[in-house]
């Protein structure tokens, strides 16, 4: 994959979706949550037609802090998982990512400076001021292998009403763990999001 990776949310859409491309502008897959459901059910396609599934991402139980998100491939087969490091992400988004067969962690997503987020959603709350924060805060978050090793670095753009980041590659990663990586950073995006 030619870095860096970008990604771009719709701005008009009942269902959250975003793409992901290349620097080259080549698109690597397209993401859509399903609207109006208590689990999170997201779906990973391969065009942004939206014809061509690639993988789901289903949370194990409905509105939890600590919920379970698994990759599933088009035959069923887990792929790899993700989770939210309970009272850690309070107040410093924290994930670990797995590969299909947990408990054992390949990655894990750490917010750089939480205070980013506190001041886009207290500033977010004044109005006008309100509608210039996101050009003023960017949070950043690293993707890490266990042992603190850097992979990825995921940051914000400056930008209105459409929520674009960036990702940077920080060190060699083979295909199927990048790949896992960046499900888990997609899925991290869209619950980060949510939170403000």
């Amino acid at each position: 994959m030619n870095y860096p990776l970008q990604i771009n949310f719709k701005i008009l859409a009942i269902a959250q979706q975003l793409s992901l491309t290349e620097a080259t502008g080549n698109l690597i897959f397209y993401v859509k949550q399903k609207a109006f459901k208590l689990k999170e059910a997201v779906t990973v396609f391969a065009d942004e037609a939206m014809t061509r599934p690639w993988f789901t991402i289903n949370a194990d139980r409905a509105i939890d802090f600590r919920a379970n998100y698994t990759f599933t491939d088009l035959s069923g087969r887990p792929f790899g998982s993700m989770r939210r490091l309970g009272k850690k992400s309070l107040w410093k988004a924290s994930y670990e990512i797995f590969d299909g067969y947990q408990p054992n962690p390949v990655g894990i997503i750490r917010e750089e400076n939480p205070w980013a987020k506190v001041f886009d959603a207290v500033l977010g709350e004044i109005p006008i001021l309100g509608v210039f924060t996101g050009y003023l805060f960017h949070p950043s978050y690293l993707i890490t292998r266990p042992d603190g090793m850097p992979y990825l670095r995921l940051k914000k753009q400056p930008s209105f009403v459409g929520r674009k980041f960036t990702i940077d590659k920080l060190a060699h990663l083979d295909q199927t763990e990048e790949l896992r990586l960046l499900l888990g950073v997609m899925m991290m995006v869209l619950l980060e999001r949510a939170r403000g």
